[in-house]
């Protein structure tokens, strides 16, 4: 046995590849069939929050799906950068904006529900990020999220709340709007404006919204990234839609660290998000996704995964990947995807509440190792795909920026 390690050790380190290759008369077909089937992501951003959202994810860069602008604004429409982008409420907004009123938002999309059903045919998963407690993005984000779940796909929403200091009325739209798209969203995730005031209190304001864009984009593209890049262990899509579909409140969050315990240091850095207020403690699904170098070990694995799958349901059913990044030797990176959480806004929102939510802060998880070892992949049940075949020329993808 010893021999053995010490050999495919040294394979590994000077790269040796023995693996003939071969060219089945099936694989051109099967090329021809997976990018038929290749499965189609929409990131859409709702009003002028959610445009911002769009133009930072695409300045980061994120290949293989389609970023989208939807807003009542055209002057703001034509300074976003995205893959597509569609004015709302053209004839009742004239390319004016919505005035702040979320009925006008609400009206602008059905107004321009055929154009956005159409486009969202054969959409796997749509994500739709949005700021709350204005018009567009809190009016027209739950309609489009209507019509998300009735071509089929999963809908998952990424919205941000007001500062406390916008005032009451602001909030109250905004909860309002929150309920409304957690019921027609499968999953939900809240970020809290006022949590940035712990991490860029004094910043200056467009630097402060710059960090919020930022967190969310690529937590976002780390979700992404986990069913269209190859990885040494595949999070596939029916993986994902599992946690996802009718997941309820939610955690996306994203760690890293180079530190002598990285494995750990990012399970923390990853938990100790401040933008996000729910906490993981019960949840009841999730994904764990590791990104490292070639240095990373089977024990740092099993630290991450043990930690994680501790703080959730015992039942919980826990889908993990890994995939090596040649360029981040001596760094670890961890995406965490939970369902089924705890979220206080969600909870007061589809209560009628608005006062007490910014003052409620959800409690920080624990960062320590279980006692005895869980079931990290529970029985995966089959979900079919929901989209049509394709011809590959629809597949939008990203030029690199």
């Amino acid at each position: 046995m010893k021999s053995i390690v010490r050999s495919a050790t040294r394979r590994v380190e000077e790269e040796v590849r023995e693996i003939p290759q071969k060219v089945s008369p099936e694989d051109s077909a099967l090329k021809d069939f997976v990018e038929r089937v290749k499965a189609r992501i929409v990131i859409m951003g709702v009003g002028g929050a959610g445009s911002n959202t769009i133009t930072r994810l695409n300045a980061i860069g994120v290949d293989s799906v389609e970023t989208v602008a939807a807003n009542t604004d055209a002057q703001h429409l034509l300074t976003t950068i995205a893959d597509r982008k569609f004015l709302l409420g053209k004839e009742l907004c004239g390319g004016n904006g919505s005035g702040g009123d979320p009925h006008i938002g609400e009206e602008a999309a059905r107004e321009s529900m055929e154009e956005l059903e159409q486009f969202l045919r054969g959409t796997d998963i749509l994500f739709i990020m949005a700021g709350l407690g204005g018009g567009t993005g809190t009016g027209a984000s739950p309609v489009i999220a209507e019509v998300g779940k009735r071509v089929g796909a999963v809908v998952v929403s990424v919205v941000t709340l007001p500062f406390s200091a916008e005032g009451s009325k602001k909030k109250e739209i905004a909860m309002k709007g929150l309920a409304k798209l957690a019921e027609s969203s499968d999953t939900i995730v809240v970020v809290n404006n006022d949590r940035i005031l712990d991490i860029a209190k004094e910043l200056p304001l467009h630097q402060a919204f710059f960090i919020s864009d930022e967190i969310v984009a690529r937590a976002v593209k780390g979700m992404v990234e986990l069913v269209m890049k190859p990885g040494l262990i595949n999070v596939d899509l029916a993986d994902l839609r599992n946690v996802l579909e009718n997941g309820g409140p939610a955690v996306l969050s994203f760690g890293e660290s180079d530190g002598e315990n990285r494995a750990i240091e990012a399970v923390e850095d990853a938990l100790g998000n401040p933008l996000l207020e729910a906490d993981i403690s019960g949840g009841k699904a999730a994904i764990i996704n590791i990104t490292s170098g070639p240095d990373f070990s089977l024990e740092e694995m099993e630290q991450i995964v043990e930690t994680i799958v501790g703080s959730l349901d015992p039942t919980a059913n826990v889908i993990w990947g890994a995939r090596i990044d040649e360029s981040l030797k001596g760094v670890v990176q961890v995406l965490l995807v939970v369902t089924g959480v705890a979220s206080p806004s969600v909870e007061a929102a589809l209560q009628g509440e608005v006062t007490e939510v910014t003052a409620e802060r959800a409690t920080r998880v624990r960062v320590e190792r279980p006692t005895a070892p869980r079931r990290v992949v529970s029985d995966r049940r089959t979900v079919p795909l929901a989209r049509e075949v394709r011809e590959p020329e629809r597949d939008l993808g990203l030029d690199e920026l």
